[in-house]
């Protein structure tokens, strides 16, 4: 398919939405901030432009005094919890995770209230009490702690559920707009946008009041095709009668600010 047929393909499938009287609620959540950088102040402007809040993942014990300086001057750039060390802990063979059960449940609670605290101590009353686990991953055993540590909100990647056990208010990423396996370089857009089409059709099949779909993004990964995808995408879908620009504070609910 080429690109132009890919976006010939998302439109009408946006078109369907609207003709039935759906709406779809595009967020971004960006991963991996701890210092200001170029990259950035390019996702910082891009909010600007489109009015879009963005979830910022903050990995909190390498996170910088100085990104909670320019997070002053980027309102729509909302900061939450990514992790603690952003380290792997699972053995040799398995994927990575932070949040497995590697380790006993009560120093993994420990650890990620520390996190919480530190970034809590430099971001204020700006930070989101929302849980991003590294590469995705937490175990439900161990979301079904977050509530208890103060936490309202986790997210992780599209099949991601929590367990019997529950947890906080789950909004998960659908569109990774990075290919980790081939050089962590900018997924080509008619690829993406066909992998899109596909998550909205199937969604569109489902009686669910709310449509959050959820870009992640790397702005520290970010290449020429990957701004350009994203720029171009959230300028077209700008305006069209089937989606909504949402942000994290909505979709997590405004209380999950801290007081």
């Amino acid at each position: 398919m080429t690109e132009d047929a890919a976006w010939s393909a998302l439109f009408a499938e946006l078109d369907r939405w609207a003709h039935a009287g759906k709406r779809l609620e595009l967020w971004l959540r960006d991963d991996d901030a701890t210092e200001p950088s170029d990259q950035l102040d390019r996702l910082a402007d891009l909010a600007g432009r489109f009015t879009i809040p963005v979830l910022l993942a903050s990995i909190p014990l390498q996170a910088q005094e100085t990104l909670a300086k320019r997070l002053e001057t980027a309102p729509l750039l909302l900061p939450c919890q990514h992790g603690t060390w952003h380290r792997n802990h699972a053995p040799t063979g398995e994927k990575k995770s932070e949040f497995g059960l590697h380790r006993p449940t009560a120093d993994i609670a420990a650890e990620i209230a520390a996190g919480r605290q530190r970034l809590r101590d430099l971001f204020g009353h700006s930070f989101l009490s929302v849980f991003v686990p590294p590469w995705n991953r937490i175990h439900p055993e161990i979301a079904a702690e977050l509530p208890g540590l103060g936490f309202a909100g986790l997210s992780c990647f599209r099949n991601f559920a929590l367990g019997p056990a529950g947890g906080p208010r789950l909004v998960n990423t659908d569109l990774d707009l990075i290919d980790w396996h081939h050089g962590r370089v900018g997924r080509q857009p008619d690829n993406l946008l066909a992998e899109m089409v596909q998550l909205l059709a199937d969604r569109q099949m489902k009686p669910q009041p709310r449509q959050p779909f959820g870009l992640l993004l790397h702005h520290h990964d970010h290449d020429s095709t990957t701004w350009s995808f994203l720029t171009n995408l959230l300028s077209r879908l700008s305006g069209h009668a089937a989606v909504a620009f949402s942000g994290p504070d909505t979709l997590f609910d405004a209380a999950t600010y801290l007081d």
